[in-house]
């Protein structure tokens, strides 16, 4: 019986990796088909029954999220990929900044820092390149950062003088509530 779960959970792996089905629809048929088995098979399982139903379970739980790897060019089949790939951008940030957390600049600008730092593991970019950009969307990604540092300057107020900055935020409303 171990044999035989084991059996599955290989051919499971097997079809969801690099060497398995090329096409999401190959890939839905294989594993739609070995999920059908071990449900007919679950009996069979002994006591890793249990596990066989949880298995097939979740899989059946992440199924809308499986396959799209198979569809859009580039996206790495597994998490190691983009575990390896933060987990690169994390060094190299530690390093260049000292610091063993995460810096606060990551969190108020990840967006474009990680966008630019996966853009330029691919090619080098010129000036022509950048002046090609979409500025309607850059101003939008400069907005949204702004709003974002925006947020934690304020945080940062309330935590240092509470008093002070409820004071300040009533002082505002009664302003907009008054007719001038």
């Amino acid at each position: 019986m171990l044999r035989l779960v084991y059996a599955w959970v290989w051919t499971a792996a097997h079809i969801l990796g690099e060497e398995g089905a090329a096409t999401a629809p190959q890939a839905r048929q294989q594993l739609g088909g070995l999920l059908g088995a071990m449900e007919r098979g679950v009996d069979g399982a002994g006591s890793t029954a249990g596990g066989v139903r949880h298995f097939i379970k979740v899989t059946r739980s992440y199924w809308p999220g499986l396959f799209p790897c198979y569809e859009v060019a580039g996206l790495p089949r597994t998490n190691n990929d983009l575990e390896q790939f933060f987990g690169r951008h994390r060094y190299h940030e530690r390093r260049c900044s000292g610091r063993k957390a995460a810096s606060p600049a990551l969190v108020l600008r990840g967006e474009a820092r990680l966008l630019a730092a996966a853009a330029t593991r691919q090619r080098c970019y010129t000036a022509e390149d950048l002046a090609e950009a979409d500025p309607q969307r850059r101003k939008q990604l400069r907005e949204q950062m702004e709003v974002r540092r925006l947020r934690r300057v304020k945080r940062r107020r309330f935590r240092r003088d509470p008093q002070a900055y409820l004071r300040d935020l009533e002082d505002s409303l009664l302003r907009l509530a008054l007719p001038s």
